[in-house]
């Protein structure tokens, strides 16, 4: 779908043209999902007791007086979402999956992490700047991670290569994101039990739409 330039491990957007289906990408993600339920649910479970026992650490490794700030967490939570990626993307890919490979996300660390840090400053930033930048970006970097855990990109060119790929369409991820906020949103109506599935659901997803707009890694 991309033609790779080897030279300098960008993607060619130029002319590359796709719609998003957000009705398939839900479907798909399910279908993912539902290959492997307890291991994202427990996986779920696993990096929330993690958080917590992270939270109630002496600050500033916990949170301070107010409730807030735990450094662990700030530092553990992007390689922890990193996790429901690769794990969807082995089973998109009809690999074989264990439970350990949720957490081959520190394998990438500091890429995963400067995605997590640098997108997060920038989109602060743009909310600065009147909000409607901070909401672009906030948008804009939905693939960066994938950019960075399946075609293996630096963090500031998988958030380059997110940005330039979904500005294409931008409203109409701007939707897709919107369902999927609504699809946690009743997860949580549920007495908060949905949001176990609802929440590794999003990342299946996600995958999904990563998976048809951009590719899969055959190797």
């Amino acid at each position: 779908i991309f033609a790779l330039i080897m030279n300098n491990n960008q993607f060619n957007f130029e002319n590359h043209e796709y719609s998003v289906k957000i009705e398939e990408y839900c479907s798909r993600g399910w279908e993912i999902f539902k290959q492997y339920p307890g291991g994202f649910i427990g996986y779920l479970v696993v990096t929330f007791l993690i958080s917590f026992a992270s939270s109630i650490l002496p600050a500033p490794f916990g949170n301070n007086e107010d409730g807030v700030g735990s450094i662990v967490n700030f530092v553990l939570n992007p390689i922890f979402s990193a996790g429901f990626y690769i794990v969807a993307l082995q089973i998109a890919k009809n690999r074989i999956k264990d439970f350990s490979d949720f957490f081959k996300g520190f394998n990438q660390f500091l890429q995963i992490f400067l995605v997590y840090l640098v997108g997060t400053i920038i989109t602060i930033i743009g909310f600065f700047l009147l909000i409607i930048p901070g909401i672009y970006i906030s948008v804009a970097y939905g693939f960066a991670n994938l950019f960075v855990i399946e075609k293996k990109l630096s963090f500031w060119s998988a958030l380059e290569a997110s940005r330039k790929l979904i500005t294409k369409q931008w409203f109409s991820f701007l939707g897709f994101f919107i369902v999927l906020l609504l699809i946690n949103l009743a997860g949580l109506l549920l007495l908060g039990i949905g949001a176990l599935v609802t929440i590794p659901l999003t990342y299946c997803i996600i995958v999904a739409a990563f998976e048809d707009i951009v590719g899969l890694n055959k190797g």
